[in-house]
């Protein structure tokens, strides 16, 4: 029984969250966050595809023209990068008014009243310490957070300018602070663009090791000669007309998660992987 306690114990500890989907990353070419996904940019980072199987939290994407995406993930001596190509057929404040919820008639204020994820955005969630307790949500620091980038509204470009925004928990006036410095220290950054022929956006980000991926107290990941695991979950939020969200919290139409359970999509525990993996992409044999 001894020795069946400690390999539970063990696989606990590899484990990055329970949900059992994960990704690959690999050390590439440091791309440019311009929102502009260049020839040959991402070719050595690993491609994903969503939101199909992924988890809805409000009305269910049933249409790719509706909601779809395409991503990329890799990394460089100093950062962790993604990239995602959206498809949605309409977007909100562009295509639409930018009408309000009556949830919050504050929605768009750059505070901690605000929804930053209010509107067409992308959320990521990484665990980069790799633990938990319980039930908890990110904890707002280096070791676990929640980030938004929205398309029509940002910390340093204001409401009509895409870009990274503070994000969960808003409630915690020190996490609310370490965000801000990220995004105002350029920690972290994001750029999102309109496609030139509309019906999506780019979004493209960047994390630094440090201060952003804590594995332990006061230790940052770097790359080395052996894969590390982290929990990861991403987000992709679709706010359409105001009648096509009927129902939903916030009328929201859509909003698709890579991993969890609805409702529970933000405990740590409900997660998938991120494998940060020693060297290059492999190459596939033709």
């Amino acid at each position: 029984m001894k020795w069946v306690a400690l390999s539970l114990i063990l696989s606990m500890n590899v484990m990055a969250g329970e949900w059992p989907r994960e990704l690959q990353a690999y050390r590439g070419t440091t791309p440019k966050i311009d929102g502009v996904i260049s020839a040959g940019e991402w070719d050595d980072a690993v491609r994903f595809e969503g939101v199909k199987g992924w988890t809805p939290q409000f009305s269910p994407t049933t249409d790719a023209d509706d909601l779809s995406l395409v991503g990329w993930v890799k990394f460089d001596a100093k950062r962790l990068y993604f990239a995602f190509r959206v498809k949605d057929d309409v977007l909100y404040g562009i295509d639409t008014s930018r009408w309000l919820s009556e949830k919050n008639p504050k929605a768009h204020e750059l505070t901690r009243e605000g929804w930053p994820w209010f509107g067409d955005e992308m959320e990521l969630l990484i665990n980069a310490s790799n633990q938990w307790k319980g039930d908890e949500n990110a904890s707002g620091d280096g070791s676990s957070w929640q980030m938004v980038c929205n398309l029509t509204k940002s910390r340093l470009g204001g409401v009509g300018k895409g870009g990274l925004l503070e994000g969960e928990p808003r409630s915690d006036a020190k996490a609310w602070e370490t965000y801000q410095r990220w995004i105002k220290t350029g920690a972290m950054q994001a750029a999102a663009k309109v496609l030139p022929e509309g019906k999506g956006y780019i979004i493209e980000w960047a994390v630094s090791f440090d201060p952003c991926l804590e594995i332990a107290p006061g230790k940052f990941f770097t790359p080395g000669d052996h894969e590390v695991k982290m929990g990861l979950n991403i987000a992709v939020g679709d706010l359409d007309e105001k009648e096509n969200g009927a129902g939903n919290f916030g009328n929201f139409h859509h909003e698709d998660w890579f991993t969890g359970e609805r409702g529970k999509r933000t405990n740590l525990k409900q997660w998938g992987t991120l494998r940060l993996m020693p060297g290059d992409k492999p190459v596939k044999s033709e």
